[in-house]
C-alpha cells in the first residue's frame, strides 16, 4: 500500500539534500575559479579544452565525496561540515599541485594544452575518490 506521508517525508529529505548539494557545488565552483589563476569562464568560452577538463574534473572531485557525505551523513550540519571539507580538500590540492609540480600551469591552461587539463582532472577525481572513501571510516 502506497504511504503518502512517508513518500512526502522522503521526497522534502531528496529535495533538501538536492538542494544543499547543488548550492554547495555551486559555491565550490565559484571558489576555485577565483583561486585560480587563469580565467575558466572567458578561457572556456573561447573553445580552450584545457580549462574545460581541468575545471570538470576538479567538479568531479569535489562532487564525489559530496555523494559519500549525503549518504552516510544524518544531519544538514554535519553534511555542511563535510562539504566544506571536500572544497578546502580540493582547493589545497590545486595549490599544492600548481606550486610544486605545475608551476607553470597558467601558461598551459591559457595556451590550451590538453594534456595538462587532463592532469589536473585526473589529481581532483583521485583526490575527491581518496576524500570520498575517507569519509565512510
Amino acid at each position: 500500500m502506497f504511504d503518502l506521508i512517508a513518500f512526502k517525508d522522503g521526497a522534502l529529505a531528496f529535495l533538501l539534500a538536492f538542494v544543499a548539494a547543488g548550492l554547495f557545488t555551486i559555491a565550490f565552483k565559484y571558489i576555485y575559479q577565483w583561486i585560480t589563476p587563469y580565467n575558466e569562464k572567458a578561457l572556456i568560452r573561447g573553445g580552450n579544452v584545457a580549462a574545460a577538463i581541468a575545471l570538470a574534473g576538479a567538479l568531479i572531485g569535489y562532487v564525489l565525496p559530496l555523494a559519500s557525505a549525503l549518504s552516510h551523513t544524518v544531519s544538514l550540519p554535519e553534511f555542511a561540515a563535510w562539504a566544506t571539507l571536500a572544497g578546502v580538500i580540493q582547493i589545497v590540492t590545486f595549490s599544492i599541485v600548481r606550486m610544486i609540480a605545475l608551476p607553470d600551469v597558467k601558461t598551459r591552461i591559457e595556451n590550451g594544452e590538453t594534456s595538462i587539463g587532463i592532469y589536473l582532472a585526473g589529481v581532483s577525481i583521485a583526490v575527491g575518490l581518496l576524500n570520498a572513501a575517507c569519509m565512510t571510516a
